[in-house]
């Protein structure tokens, strides 16, 4: 009878917090579904280029599964590939076909050499494809997924932990009633906020480039450009999970309740932040993207760590995220309008 009425309690409790309730049975289906869109998306097409190519050896080509674009010389085709609109290009000298790539994705890296064998699989008379001669604007042929994916988890990590600890944190400060006597001295809610941040930040701030210099020099992630730019993102990135944490710890009661937050607020960003190839995500989810911090982090970390850009090439991401991180200073500060009045 005790392991019943144990039993009994325990189901009243879960019943009477309908939160919990709500998001044992929301989050999962949330996650499920964008599980399902995501790997349900459509196939990658390459975009490719083809320089200078004849018009009778174009004929005989495979141009199928890809979307393909005809340039009448190379730096036309090699300004294609910088700017994002072609994913490699491919010109023949001396019966010698060349293919550059953009180098940074190894999958889509695959996926064009695949196309390119077979678009010219016919032109070789005893059916065998000659040796394609590759050259890359990025990274190498040795570039690894650890390399590639290594920036996203990076960001993800540092994302993840800075987090849950400041919401964690906070959590704490309210329910040892330490927020709450602060709320009673005649400070105000900003300066509460700020301090909250400042006293937070500092930590955050070392635990951030602790993991940042872990992956890049122990783990040997590669690294093309400047470190101190990826300090600056991951900064950045740790400043805008602080102040959310901060914010979502105010809907929460306890560290349980805060946890339970991750499946809606944290796990989502996942499938936007580069993991998965965003061209291939389907369009009911694809506008979500830009809207979460780490869509911007990601990004930017691979731009510098992969693609060598420098300051002028991340700084309006880092803008977005330092917003970011400003809209959530603001709502924190109303937020604590319930614990005290004006």
């Amino acid at each position: 009878m005790k392991v019943f009425a144990l039993s009994k309690r325990i189901l009243q409790q879960l019943i009477r917090d309908k939160r919990t309730l709500a998001l044992l049975i929301f989050a999962p289906i949330l996650v499920l579904t964008m599980l399902y869109l995501v790997f349900d998306g459509e196939e990658y097409v390459p975009e490719i280029g083809l320089v200078n190519i004849p018009e009778p050896v174009t004929e005989k080509m495979e141009m199928s599964d890809a979307g393909v674009t005809e340039y009448q010389n190379e730096v036309e085709a090699y300004h294609g590939v910088a700017s994002g609109r072609l994913d490699g290009y491919i010109k023949i000298e001396g019966g010698e076909p060349l293919v550059f790539l953009e180098g940074s994705d190894p999958g889509v890296n695959s996926e064009v050499i695949k196309w390119v064998q077979s678009a010219l699989a016919g032109l070789e008379e005893n059916g065998k494809v000659a040796d394609l001669e590759l050259d890359y604007l990025y990274g190498s042929e040795d570039i690894g997924t650890f390399d590639y994916y290594g920036p996203v988890l990076l960001g993800f990590f540092i994302f993840f932990f800075v987090f849950l600890t400041a919401g964690v944190s906070f959590i704490r400060e309210r329910t040892t009633g330490t927020l709450e006597r602060l709320l009673s001295t005649p400070i105000r809610k900003w300066e509460i906020v700020m301090g909250y941040l400042i006293g937070f930040a500092l930590f955050t701030v070392l635990q951030s480039a602790i993991i940042a210099w872990y992956a890049i020099y122990i783990l040997d992630m590669l690294m093309v450009g400047v470190f101190i730019d990826v300090l600056w993102i991951i900064l950045a990135l740790a400043l805008t999970a602080l102040t959310l944490g901060i914010l979502v710890s105010s809907f929460a009661n306890n560290e349980f309740q805060m946890i339970q937050f991750i499946p809606i607020v944290v796990v989502p960003q996942i499938f936007f932040s580069g993991l998965f190839n965003l061209d291939t995500i389907s369009d009911l989810l694809s506008w979500i993207g830009p809207l979460t911090p780490l869509y911007y982090a990601a990004e930017s970390l691979r731009d510098v760590m992969i693609r060598g850009y420098g300051w002028s090439d991340i700084y309006m991401n880092l803008l977005i995220l330092l917003l970011f991180s400003l809209i959530f200073i603001v709502l924190n500060i109303l937020v604590l309008r319930k614990y005290r009045k004006i």
